[in-house]
């Protein structure tokens, strides 16, 4: 019995496996949503620095230090540079036993790293639960990675990343070549329309109101969950991160925690209602036409 056959067998095995992968992922996530759009920025400052040289500016801002990568330099504490070791980086465990702060300086430490940590960890056991051991359940928690990523980046800097999103499209087109979730059909036409659909609201609004309603990240990544879950979750996708992402946005201004003026990020609302159509997708539309025919 080779390990697939195994983990089939034995369903508990299979969640807990997954409950530690999702735990182990969790902690590289943490330094993907910290170092991507900083290595991103880094790029950016570079490029413009290096226009300017072409067009012969010369009082230019000296060069920056190389950039570090989502492997080096290893982890350190902000605020006095202490370097973390083996025993502080294991998951959730570490952030309890260290109190949530720095055993160097004693600087707090953020709960959401444990945060994510967590969630990833439950992302996983359920998509293994939902799928089982096999190809299904990896691209499912393949897909939750990036939908984690893609919504603390946007949480934080308001921008979704082409090095995720992009790959990820193209994988989830891949996938379905095999039919894994839907047909290669479903996810070519659910890739395009994805694009399309938001691409069409943004330039409605933006003729009717002069303004901006939403980045071109958000349509990329409708587009990438279009690729992975075929067009018929793109509806669902809509509604889902449209209603929750209103009530929140207008509850959040009327407690006074959000100025009106300031956009809302809705990369983690259309991430959030991606991961729910990729596990209860079927069943929620066979639900929402039988509520249309009645």
């Amino acid at each position: 019995m080779n390990l697939l056959e195994f983990l089939r067998a034995e369903p508990a095995w299979l969640l807990a496996a997954s409950a530690v992968l999702g735990l182990v992922t969790g902690s590289f996530l943490n330094v993907v949503i910290h170092r991507l759009p900083r290595m991103m920025q880094a790029r950016w400052r570079s490029e413009c620095l290096e226009y300017l040289r072409d067009q012969g500016e010369t009082a230019l801002p000296r060069p920056e230090p190389a950039p570090f990568t989502l492997v080096v330099p290893r982890s350190r504490c902000p605020q006095c540079g202490h370097a973390i070791g083996a025993l502080e980086n294991i998951p959730v465990l570490s952030w309890l036993w260290l109190r949530g702060r720095c055993r160097g300086c004693g600087a707090r430490i953020s709960a959401r790293y444990p945060v994510v940590e967590l969630l990833t960890a439950a992302l996983f056991t359920a998509c293994a639960w939902r799928f089982g051991a096999g190809p299904a359940a990896a691209g499912a928690m393949a897909l939750s990675w990036a939908l984690v990523a893609l919504a603390f980046i946007d949480l934080d800097h308001q921008y979704l990343p082409d090095e995720i999103t992009l790959p990820w499209l193209w994988a989830g087109l891949l996938l379905n070549v095999g039919n894994t979730f839907v047909s290669l059909q479903e996810a070519v036409i659910g890739a395009a329309a994805g694009y399309l659909v938001l691409w069409s609201v943004y330039r409605i609004f933006k003729a009717v109101t002069g303004k901006e309603g939403m980045g071109y990240g958000d349509f990329k990544l409708l587009a990438m969950l279009g690729a992975w879950l075929g067009w018929g979750a793109l509806p669902g996708v809509i509604l889902i991160s449209s209603v929750i992402g209103a009530a929140t946005g207008l509850t959040l201004i009327a407690l006074g925690r959000h100025r009106r003026e300031k956009p809302i990020p809705f990369g983690p609302y259309l991430a959030g209602a991606g991961w729910v159509m990729l596990v209860w997708g079927p069943e929620i539309n066979r639900a929402y036409l039988a509520w249309l025919a009645a």
